[in-house]
């Protein structure tokens, strides 16, 4: 990297995050430079409050607009917050009181993106998605003056994004563009973990064939024209679903994955997972909890990151993320696939040109590079780059579906 906000790569990133997200309203760049100036050290208190503070101080302008009747500036404002009560719960769990500090600060961030939501032009219809014995709550955003059935963007978030994320990183574009995107929290994902207490899956084509049966069923859909594009650990989720889902019309990982242990493994160690590939257990849980708790900054990454799949033994943690391998059923991808290359990423090199010679049908691979700023897991500085070729590929794919006059 030739630039550089923190010490601690994941606060460093999520500053990268933030400024990118600058390019569809969901942050200021001067917000994010003075919050980036005040939390230097590294420190997750530090970096907590004044996160949180900045957020609340965008929901009061956000609450002073909307009274004067200013909608663009009371919108824009209640999405910034929204992001950054998401920036500070990164944090969380280094934090003292952590449980009660993420259901404070997660209601007001929802709370705000509600605010932005009903906001919007036309405002977002919140929906909940039927799935097994309950429902996953969703956003269903629409571009303005635009009637009847649409192509339909499913946007399938992280492993730990908060759902601004989610808007600005595909939905916005999506919409722009003249699409409608929905937004919605999977299994393990924000809402259902953090209120309803719902882990993550590997066999996301079950999440995926609700919400398309879902979308079929509206008038409002072009029910040929549903895509599917995912972020992050997504970009397992969206090849996982297509093996068995093939509604879809076309879909983008960003980045490709094939086995999201990959990102696990290399702060563990080669040790450590032939220790884990001999079957001893007893012995793996002590020594990687020992390894854990030895660093706090390390034990509040374990906890956030593996909060989600809901283990506790790090053995068995493993040995569930060991299931999130798109190896077994890769050859039954037929939907035409595009996925991003960054250079730089972290969590899964080498994946994007691992997983584009697996895929038998149609396929493209866009690298995106540091000499063009667009590098780095996700592209988080490079969204208007990543836009144009991203969203040019999957426009010429929905065209070609659309129906003859």
């Amino acid at each position: 990297m030739t630039y550089r906000f923190n010490g601690n790569d994941q606060f460093d990133y999520e500053i990268l995050l933030a400024l990118g997200a600058a390019w569809r309203q969901g942050a200021d760049v001067g917000e994010v430079l003075a919050a980036a100036s005040a939390t230097t050290d590294g420190d997750a208190e530090t970096w907590f409050s004044t996160w949180t503070e900045l957020a609340r101080t965008a929901r009061e302008q956000a609450g002073k607009s909307a009274a004067g009747g200013h909608a663009v500036s009371a919108r824009d404002a209640y999405l910034r917050a929204a992001a950054y009560f998401g920036t500070a719960l990164v944090s969380v769990d280094a934090c003292a009181d952590p449980e009660a500090r993420l259901r404070e600060v997660f209601a007001e961030h929802r709370a705000c993106f509600d605010r932005f939501a009903e906001t919007c032009d036309p405002p977002a219809e919140r929906v909940a998605i039927p799935y097994e014995d309950m429902a996953l709550p969703g956003y269903l955003m629409s571009p303005p003056g635009r009637g009847g059935p649409l192509p339909t963007l499913i946007v399938v978030n992280g492993s730990d994004g908060p759902v601004n994320a989610a808007w600005t990183l595909l939905g916005a574009p999506a919409v722009a563009r003249g699409c409608r995107a929905l937004l919605f929290d999977g299994p393990g994902q924000q809402s259902m973990l953090f209120q309803h207490g719902v882990t993550f899956r590997p066999d996301w084509e079950n999440v995926i064939t609700p919400v398309v049966d879902f979308l079929r069923g509206r008038a409002d859909v072009d029910r040929e024209r549903i895509a599917l594009a995912g972020i992050s650990q997504a970009g397992y989720w969206v090849p996982r679903a297509l093996a068995f889902e093939h509604r879809i019309a076309a879909a983008v990982a960003d980045p490709g994955v094939v086995d999201v242990s990959e990102s696990w493994w290399p702060k563990l160690g080669p040790e450590l997972r032939g220790l884990w590939e001999s079957g001893d257990r007893e012995t793996f849980d002590r020594v990687v909890r020992e390894a854990v708790h030895a660093d706090p900054a390390t034990a509040a990454i374990w906890r956030w990151r593996s909060k989600p799949y809901g283990v506790e033994s790090p053995f068995d943690l493993l040995t569930e993320i060991a299931k999130y391998d798109v190896t077994p059923v890769v050859q039954q991808i037929t939907t035409p696939l595009l996925i991003t290359d960054p250079e730089g990423e972290r969590f899964w090199p080498g994946g994007s040109r691992r997983l584009y010679d697996a895929l038998p049908g149609p396929k493209e691979l866009i690298r995106f590079t540091e000499d063009e700023g667009a590098h780095l897991h996700c592209e988080p500085t490079g969204r208007a780059v990543f836009e144009q070729r991203v969203f040019d590929w999957l426009d010429t794919y929905l065209a070609d579906l659309r129906p003859p006059a």
